[in-house]
């Protein structure tokens, strides 16, 4: 009988964990960086830390080099709820939400520290949450530093970007700043940018450093002219349909999981940056250029009142963003 009990027991155990797994719920969260990008490991990161408060009842599988769609396909495909989760940067979603456009406006942070003090504030939080009734809901940030141009010329001015093709996202921002700086704005999926670049569909293109080596657009894009026009970051978003799947304490955990993991973020861009900066110089044979921002900043500085002027939303950002500086 005693060895007829520990038979039975030991059945018993196994259905309850095979009862627990099948319990267990998986979010798919898809992106378009590769897996040895810092976003990709914050991304990690954040799974790890949401198994792990919830005993693994709840889990993230993360799908990177854009395997089940474009950011803007994954942004579709999240609003009808056919996605859980996606990655995407404040400059795409300006299309999906208005509140992220102020974000997007060029000179508006005025230091590294400016930028994350004001994701992490209540004015990052009001961003986050302004989109649920759009069908998602933002979960965190991740810094990405500062955009910059790059091309085959120094562009140490708004002239030397006089009839130039710019790559720019598919954001009224980036558009309405590239033609501002007298450039000829170009919107082209981050997936064909290369070859873009390559065959001179576009003369050139703007991003953070990290581009230059994780994208290998230091291959095709020989300067980068560093005038820091813009902070823009990623975003770790839910479909609120999936959001709403979930119960109070695994809500809890994500939310936790994702503001953990935006610190985890900071902590390891800069270094990889400066590192991709390193190797672009090194391996690619690519010039960094410091250029003077002034003329830079007095020509775009018309669109924060523009930006103000359509939107009294994306105005009591703008008025909340620049009172953070201080």
């Amino acid at each position: 009988m005693s060895k007829f009990t520990a038979m039975a027991a030991a059945t018993a155990v196994g259905i309850l964990a095979l009862s627990s797994a099948l319990d267990a719920k998986t979010l798919r969260l898809n992106h378009n960086n590769p897996e040895d990008h810092p976003l990709h490991k914050s991304m990690e990161f954040m799974a790890d830390r949401v198994e792990e408060l919830t005993d693994g009842d709840l889990k993230i599988r993360i799908f990177a080099n854009a395997q089940l769609g474009t950011q803007r396909e994954s942004m579709e495909l999240m609003q009808n709820g056919s996605l859980d989760m996606a990655r995407s940067n404040a400059s795409e979603l300006e299309a999906f939400e208005e509140a992220y456009g102020a974000l997007n406006l060029p000179y508006i942070f005025t230091s590294e520290d400016h930028y994350f003090d004001v994701l992490s504030s209540d004015i990052g939080d009001d961003i986050l949450a302004a989109s649920e009734e759009n069908g998602f809901i933002g979960l965190t940030y991740y810094v990405e530093g500062a955009r910059s141009f790059y091309a085959n010329k120094e562009i140490n001015s708004p002239a030397d970007l006089k009839g130039m093709k710019i790559r720019v996202q598919p954001s009224p921002s980036a558009i309405r700043m590239v033609e501002l700086l007298g450039g000829n704005p170009t919107p082209i999926a981050w997936g064909e940018l290369y070859s873009a670049l390559q065959q001179g569909v576009v003369d050139g293109a703007e991003n953070n450093p990290m581009a230059l080596t994780s994208a290998r657009h230091g291959e095709v894009s020989k300067v980068y002219s560093n005038d820091g026009h813009t902070m823009i970051p990623s975003v770790v978003m839910i479909s609120t349909q999936s959001w709403n799947d979930l119960s109070p304490e695994q809500q809890d955990a994500l939310r936790t999981a994702a503001k953990e993991s935006m610190v985890f973020h900071r902590d390891q861009w800069n270094e990889m940056s400066d590192a991709a900066i390193e190797q672009a110089k090194s391996e690619l044979g690519v010039k960094f250029v410091e250029v003077e921002k002034g003329p830079f900043i007095e020509a775009v500085l018309p669109m924060h009142d523009e930006a103000a002027a359509k939107s009294p939303v994306v105005a009591d950002l703008i008025d909340r963003i620049k009172a953070k500086a201080n």
